[in-house]
């Protein structure tokens, strides 16, 4: 939000994942479960030529159609504290299609794209959609949207009255929702939930995003010089070979993971700090209930009114140590004068928390970036001994 990070060395440049990466990997990957391919180039059907050769192309036309899922097609996220979804929307549906589409997918695809709120907490990020992309052989728009979990139970309603299960027997979904709300999928809704490992899909929906690009642009980006003010520029940066990388997934909580390749990966470490801790902590402290109303109130608050810096304890830097005095030394360190606790705003507390909760899982992130090098290293030195050993 604007806060300058807490001055060290910068790391080596670390991509920033896509927002809803998570979700289009849902997406993906489960049109690969479900056996569905990107079929080969439909040829066009000619106006002349023999019947025999014109049966053949229509054949080939209706199997590459059989490798595809019917519409409409969702991928779901659903997390601790936020659920996320994806939608495409094809743009190439032809005439016949047009005329044989029941009124269901018409009424779901007309909601989904004509507003951008649904009911008090649903959001359609604009901003995020992807436009004119080709999937399994459709072109169309991918859009992103999101509620809260605890809408959950309303979302699962809405689709049994709905009647989606008569367009779709099976849901992809990933995340701790996809097994916490199965069986009210089931009974109420009628759909079966295809339960996907949600590390797998975040690793897949990054790659995928990336892949395509934000709309003509990259994806991914890192900053240049993040402890220069004058200095720091955002710079794009290509995964086209990013491995070994570091993946810092920001959830409810936050797990670490350490990437070799798209298949291997494994767990490192992470914080039970996260999105979720920013929200509840936001609306202890200023009475919002809303995630983007913490975000909003975030946004206009200034931090310094709570947090102690280090100026507010040498007079300026901390020269030795390389530390500016505009670096936090004290999250919430000011909250113990009565004083300050009285001169303060719900936005500069919204702000704080927000300050406080991405600078712990920037300095956790740094320190697994900066042991992570050294695991070839030691797992040669164990080799090493085990060679002595069997000596």
């Amino acid at each position: 939000m604007g806060e300058r990070p807490r001055a060290q060395p910068a790391a080596p440049p670390a991509a920033a994942a896509a927002t809803a990466a998570a979700s289009s990997g849902s997406l993906l990957n489960g049109l690969l479960h479900n056996g569905f391919h990107p079929p080969p180039q439909e040829p066009p059907v000619p106006g002349h030529g023999s019947p025999a050769k014109k049966c053949r192309l229509r054949r080939r036309l209706d199997s590459g159609r059989r490798n595809r899922p019917p519409f409409p097609w969702f991928g779901m996220d659903i997390g601790g504290t936020l659920v996320k979804l994806v939608y495409f929307e094809p743009k190439d549906i032809t005439a016949e299609e047009e005329q044989e589409e029941v009124e269901n997918l018409k009424s779901i695809r007309k909601y989904l794209t004509s507003n951008t709120a649904y009911g008090k907490t649903g959001i359609r990020d604009v901003h995020l959609e992807l436009k004119n992309l080709t999937m399994c052989g459709r072109k169309g728009n991918l859009h992103f949207i999101r509620f809260p979990t605890c809408a959950m139970h309303r979302f699962i309603q809405m689709g049994s009255e709905k009647n989606f299960s008569s367009l779709h027997t099976t849901l992809c979904a990933t995340g701790g929702g996809a097994y916490k709300f199965e069986e009210n999928f089931r009974t109420i809704a009628d759909l079966q939930l295809h339960k996907l490992d949600e590390l797998d899909c975040l690793i897949q929906g990054l790659l995928y995003v990336d892949s395509v690009g934000f709309n003509g642009q990259p994806e991914c980006y890192y900053f240049e010089n993040p402890t220069a003010p004058e200095q720091c520029q955002k710079k794009p940066y290509c995964l086209d070979n990013p491995y070994p990388m570091l993946l810092v997934n920001i959830g409810s909580g936050v797990s670490i993971l350490a990437v070799y390749s798209k298949d291997n990966y494994k767990r490192v470490t992470g914080t039970s700090l996260g999105g979720g801790t920013f929200l509840g902590l936001c609306c202890l402290l200023t009475g919002c209930e809303t995630f983007e109303e913490a975000l909003e109130m975030a946004a206009k608050g200034d931090s310094t009114n709570v947090d102690k810096l280090v100026k507010d304890i040498y007079g300026g830097d901390y020269e030795r140590f390389g530390l500016q005095g505009s670096a936090v030394a004290s999250s919430f360190g000011h909250m113990m004068s009565k004083e300050k606790r009285d001169s303060i705003t719900k936005e500069d507390l919204a702000r704080a928390t927000l300050v406080t909760i991405t600078n712990n899982i920037g300095s956790i992130a740094r320190m697994c970036a900066l042991n992570e090098g050294y695991f070839g290293a030691v797992g040669a030195l164990l080799e090493l001994l085990k060679m002595t050993e069997d000596q």
